[in-house]
């Protein structure tokens, strides 16, 4: 599978009329194909299955530089998974290469997904990730904290979990200044679902850094406490 045939294949699922609504929906210049979300998930499943993890990076790598929204989206989907063997150190080092080059939040969350795989399979990754909260790269910035979301998810975390969740809420703190909308709302996800597992971390921080927030981001990060 080359991927030019891949693109082939999500040209061939593209929906009448669907590119433009995605163009204006999305509002970042790039050629957008029509194709819906579960069939670009049915493609990259086929091929995922279909070829060797070599082939996989490459097919991966190609499809992300062709800049077509749908391919990106299917790249990101390739290298989603759990349990990558006999190494992932090639898929963290593709995911983590694509970061620089973010520039829209549907996409970088897609590639995030994948990256959350690659952290949770190996939280040393978190010494580079940290290097990113100081990028001038704001789509960098956001990757920091989108990537670390599994680790507001344990009800009882073991103590390195732990360690690495205030490790992240240390990032979030030094982001409450930051007045871009998109780091703002970030630093509100995070906080809202840690908010499900640890509320006493999440009013902590609030009682420390709420002031400075924006008051959506607040207000957001706030809003599943009781």
């Amino acid at each position: 599978m080359t991927p030019d045939e891949a693109v082939a294949a999500l040209r061939d699922r593209a929906q009448p009329g669907k590119a433009a609504e995605m163009a204006a929906y999305h509002k970042v210049p790039r050629v957008y194909l029509g194709v819906a979300n579960p069939d670009i998930d049915a493609l990259a499943k086929a091929w995922r299955a279909s070829v060797t993890l070599d082939e996989r990076l490459a097919l991966a790598s190609g499809l992300w530089d062709t800049d077509i929204h749908e391919a990106r989206i299917a790249a990101a989907k390739l290298l989603t998974q759990a349990r990558i063997r006999p190494s992932d150190d090639g898929a963290w080092r593709l995911i983590a290469s694509w970061v620089p080059t973010f520039d829209a939040w549907a996409v970088a969350d897609h590639a995030s997904i994948a990256g959350q795989k690659r952290l949770v399979a190996d939280p040393s990754r978190l010494d580079e990730v940290e290097g990113w909260t100081r990028s001038e790269h704001l789509w960098t910035r956001r990757a920091a904290l989108v990537m670390t979301l599994p680790w507001t998810k344990q009800n009882h975390p073991k103590r390195e979990e732990e360690a690495a969740r205030d490790r992240v809420l240390g990032w979030a703190a030094g982001y409450v200044d930051d007045p871009e909308w998109f780091i703002q709302k970030a630093v509100a996800w995070w906080l809202r679902d840690l908010s499900k597992h640890d509320p006493a971390r999440v009013r902590a921080f609030l009682d420390a850094h709420g002031e400075r927030m924006k008051p959506f981001a607040r207000k957001e990060a706030s809003r599943l406490l009781t």
